[in-house]
């Protein structure tokens, strides 16, 4: 199929991968405009966009599609079979999604039609829970509410974080989208309405890393790896921001006053524990303010903790 690929952030370029590697001609790549990050504010490209100058592949990157009559003129002088849209990051107008023969197919991160919306992949986890996977749907003017074209589900292990959780995805995405393509193409894919339960992820706020930790740590032990590696959960100590990378919840029955949630106890050389509302997070890693991420043993060899025993 003659293809324009809509993507940006690392979670698309393994779809853009599999479209090549399976012999589609991907005829332009569309991402979002390249952004100033860091403390030097430097223009980065977006990970499609490097992926796709390596492949020698042209690349667009409007600031917005909607009433953009350049970009679809351009669109429709490339006359693609489909356009794929995989994390991409606006909204597109509906002349755009009936331009294709095959239309807009989308990649989307949960088992649809449950949660919908920007982070699908940090809110399972989350919340808890136990198996999701990725939908590839036919796109509508809806916020991923098209017609589901195939599934595939991808259980979640107890210590995945949004970071490994996220890179299994991909690469299941990235095949499933090719299974997708071939089956829209022979005419032995019927498009599914979606119907039943549904929910909304909600984009994730940097705030929400800011542990409360008069909530259960069940809860927090979750959190911690649903914004692991971005935005991250922290805390503070001794007035210094600390990162908190991975925990294990432990007594999660004992249950703690307002008053002695957020207290250090049992340390020792190799670790230290944090009360919760019910129950207290033993810490495995984490990163002091202008330091590197480090193994708790690693961390206490440098920093004093008081020696209180719960």
């Amino acid at each position: 199929m003659r293809v324009v690929f809509m993507g940006t952030p690392d979670f698309a370029v393994g779809t853009l991968d599999a479209l090549l590697d399976a012999g589609h001609d991907v005829a332009a790549v569309v991402t979002q405009p390249d952004r100033p990050k860091g403390r030097g504010k430097e223009l980065l490209m977006t990970p499609v966009k490097e992926r796709a100058l390596r492949a020698g592949i042209p690349v667009y990157q409007p600031e917005k599609i909607r009433k953009n009559e350049e970009f679809f003129d351009i669109l429709t002088g490339i006359a693609p079979d489909v356009i794929v849209v995989v994390a991409f990051g606006q909204i597109l107008p509906k002349r755009v999604l009936e331009l294709p023969k095959y239309g807009c197919v989308n990649v989307h991160a949960s088992l649809l039609p449950m949660y919908r919306g920007a982070a699908p992949i940090q809110w399972v986890i989350i919340n808890g829970e136990k198996i999701s996977g990725v939908t590839t749907m036919q796109m509508d003017s809806g916020i991923d509410t098209g017609d589901m074209l195939l599934k595939e589900e991808v259980p979640i292990e107890p210590k995945d974080t949004y970071g490994t959780y996220h890179d299994k995805l991909s690469k299941v995405g990235a095949q499933l989208l090719v299974r997708t393509l071939k089956g829209l193409e022979e005419g032995s894919i019927t498009p599914v309405k979606q119907e039943g339960e549904s929910c909304y992820a909600s984009m994730i706020d940097k705030t929400m890393g800011n542990l409360d930790f008069t909530r259960p740590a069940v809860e927090l032990e979750r959190l911690i790896r649903g914004l692991n590696p971005v935005p991250a959960a922290y805390t503070y100590l001794e007035g210094k921001k600390v990162k908190l990378w991975s925990a294990d919840v432990m007594q999660p029955d004992e249950e703690y006053s307002e008053e002695e949630c957020g207290k250090i106890i049992n340390t020792s050389k190799n670790f230290f524990e944090i009360t919760t509302g019910q129950g207290r997070l033993r810490i495995n890693e984490l990163q002091l303010e202008g330091k590197k991420r480090m193994d708790t043993a690693s961390f206490l060899r440098g920093f004093k903790l008081p020696e209180k025993k719960g």
